[in-house]
């Protein structure tokens, strides 16, 4: 396969006619070495590339200073689909599943009482904790696509219309928000959208950035905001491990403990973290803390 122009990008773009934002992503390289982790079914690795290419996306208009996570859970073959694009520009993803798996896969895998979750953790300039918002809503959707257009109509109340594409080495989005009142002309969105519909995933993926642009929205004023990489990396650490442990509690952080260790292996890149049994109690000794403020923040 031929390295496509913008690979590994995410470009943020106006169209100024219509009063629309978007973005552009396309995920090589960075993508590869998320599939290349576990040895998912095609129809899999297809559902989580659009994943991580949809991350992407949402973190592109985010104000973000941490990380964004997309999460579809359920009880069905498809047991989830994670990813999560971190405001370093860095991606990461797995997903977990249970054979049989039905064809065409689609959200309806998920089975009765599933949910998609996008949780944002950003630490506001001048803090040193992180703030945490989560989306929740229930997943009825025959695609990803639908689903996460779904996500934005409830939860932000944002029109918002989405194209997601995977296959063959390569994952790529396309995202088209229309702006608050005030911007763009009265048909532009129902004008911008009648355009989206005439493109098709594997053009998407194909073409690249500037030529699609123009090709789809040369007489809606497009201009590109920004052109950024993006590539793999996880963010998992010795810390983050630590709170997973605290978390389960003391009698199963203790239970882990096999041969006077504990080993926790990180599915997203394989890195292992080995607690002895002292590090283990110290996780549960009572921890200094800072004087609080005196007044609500």
């Amino acid at each position: 396969m031929d390295k496509h122009p913008d690979a590994d990008t995410l470009t943020r773009f106006m169209l100024e006619r219509s009063g629309v934002r978007g973005i552009v992503v396309h995920l090589d390289e960075a993508w590869q070495q998320i599939a290349g982790r576990a040895h998912y079914p095609a129809s899999v690795a297809a559902r989580l590339g659009e994943t991580c290419a949809a991350a992407a996306l949402f973190t592109g208009h985010a104000k973000i200073n941490g990380r964004l996570s997309v999460q579809l859970r359920g009880t069905g073959a498809l047991r989830t689909l994670f990813a999560e694009c971190t405001s370093q520009d860095t991606v990461r993803g797995i997903a977990h599943f249970e054979e049989p798996l039905p064809e065409p896969l689609s959200p309806r895998a998920f089975g009765d009482g599933s949910v998609l979750a996008i949780t944002i953790e950003s630490t506001p300039p001048g803090s040193r904790e992180p703030t945490r918002y989560q989306g929740l809503v229930g997943l009825d959707a025959d695609t990803l696509a639908d689903a996460f257009e779904g996500y934005f109509q409830q939860s932000e109340q944002l029109p918002t219309r989405l194209l997601l594409a995977s296959g063959e080495g390569r994952a790529a989005g396309l995202m088209l928000q229309q702006l608050p009142g005030g911007h763009g002309d009265p048909d532009g969105w129902a004008r911008v959208q009648a355009l989206f519909e005439t493109l098709a995933g594997p053009e998407l993926a194909q073409t690249p950035v500037e030529t699609l642009l123009w090709r789809l929205f040369h007489e809606e004023d497009v201009r590109v905001l920004d052109t950024r990489p993006l590539a793999f990396a996880c963010s998992c650490s010795r810390e983050r491990v630590a709170e997973m442990l605290r978390g389960l509690g003391a009698d199963e952080a203790r239970a882990a403990l096999r041969d006077g260790v504990a080993e926790v292996h990180c599915d997203f890149c394989g890195q292992g973290y080995r607690f002895e049994p002292e590090q283990i109690e110290a996780l549960f000794s009572p921890r200094p803390t800072a004087p609080g403020p005196t007044s609500l923040q």
